[in-house]
C-alpha cells in the first residue's frame, strides 16, 4: 500500500542515500512528495527541496531520541512526516532512534502507521566506486564511541579480524575524538599485518568524491574524516592493477584447504 495524501498521520523512515540525488529510491521521492513534516539531522533537512505546504524540522545531531519524539507527536496529530537519514535510515541512522522513541512513549503511538524506506547505504555505495570488497562476507562497525565504550569497539575489531571479514567502518575519525582511528589503525596493523588492502572513500557520489587504496602499512589517520567510509580487505581481498584506476575484490569463495 502506497503512502497517500488522504490516509491520515503516518511516519516514513527515509534514506536519502550517500549523496547523489539519482540514488533516492522513487518510493522515498513518492513519500517527500505527499509529507507534510520533513524531520531530520539539520545537512540532510537541508536536501529536501522546500515546497509549499511542507515543513521542515532540521535538529542537532545528538538529539536522535528528541528529534524521533517530535516525529511521532506530529504524526499523531495527523501529519504526514518523513523522518530523513542519509543512507539506509536502519543502518546506524534513525530507524533504531524512532522504534526506541516509540518503544518508551505512550500507548497511543502505537497505532501510528511507520514504514521504513530503504535507501543505498554509504557502505554500499563506497563499495561499489571501488569494485566489490565486500563480495563475500563482512562486517560493518561504527567506530564511533558516543554511543557505545571503546573497549567493545576494540572487542569486536579483534573478533572481526579473527574471523577473517571484511570490515567497513562508519564515522571513523571526528575532529573532536580523533585518536580512536589511530588506535584503530594500530591494532588492525597489529592483527591483519601491512599488506592488507585498506580503501579510503571519500564523500561518494558527490562531486568531492575521492577514493584512496593502500596497503594498511602506508595507512594514517589523516585520511579519514567523517564523510569518509573506510573498508578493510579480508585475507582473500585482491587488487587488480589496470589503467583506468585499480579494482578493489574479494572472491566469492574460499576453497575447502584455506578455510582452515
Amino acid at each position: 500500500m502506497s503512502l497517500a495524501e488522504g490516509e491520515g498521520g503516518w511516519i516514513a523512515i527515509a534514506g536519502l542515500g550517500p549523496g547523489d540525488e539519482a540514488l533516492v529510491t522513487p518510493e522515498v521521492d513518492a513519500a517527500l512528495a505527499a509529507a507534510t513534516d520533513v524531520v531530520g539531522y539539520i545537512p540532510y533537512v537541508a536536501r529536501v527541496a522546500p515546497r509549499a505546504g511542507l515543513a521542515l524540522h532540521p535538529s542537532d545531531n545528538r538529539v536522535e531520541l528528541d528529534r524521533a519524539a517530535h516525529a511521532l507527536e506530529l504524526a499523531a496529530q495527523g501529519r504526514r512526516v518523513v523522518v530523513v537519514s542519509s543512507g539506509d535510515p536502519g543502518v546506524f541512522a534513525m530507524a533504531s532512534a524512532l522504534f526506541e522513541a516509540l518503544e518508551a512513549g505512550p500507548a497511543p503511538w502505537r497505532d501510528i502507521d511507520i514504514r521504513v524506506l530503504p535507501g543505498i547505504t554509504a557502505m554500499l555505495a563506497a563499495a561499489a566506486r571501488a569494485g566489490a570488497p565486500l563480495g563475500h562476507d563482512f562486517c560493518a562497525i561504527n567506530l564511533s564511541d558516543n554511543l557505545k565504550p571503546w573497549s567493545l569497539i576494540e572487542k569486536r575489531l579483534r573478533l572481526a579480524a579473527e574471523a577473517d571479514f571484511a570490515m567497513a567502518f562508519y564515522n571513523p575519525r571526528s575532529a573532536s575524538r580523533p585518536e580512536g582511528f589511530v588506535r584503530t589503525l594500530a591494532l588492525l596493523r597489529e592483527l591483519c599485518g601491512d599488506a592488507r588492502p585498506i580503501l579510503f572513500a571519500r564523500a561518494v557520489t558527490t562531486a568531492q568524491e575521492t577514493l584512496h587504496i593502500v596497503p594498511l602499512g602506508q595507512a594514517r589517520a589523516d585520511m579519514a574524516d567523517m564523510r569518509t567510509m573506510v573498508i578493510v580487505g579480508s585475507s582473500r581481498t585482491r587488487i587488480i592493477e589496470r589503467a583506468r584506476g585499480p579494482i578493489l575484490y574479494t572472491p566469492r569463495g574460499i576453497p575447502d584447504e584455506a578455510a582452515g
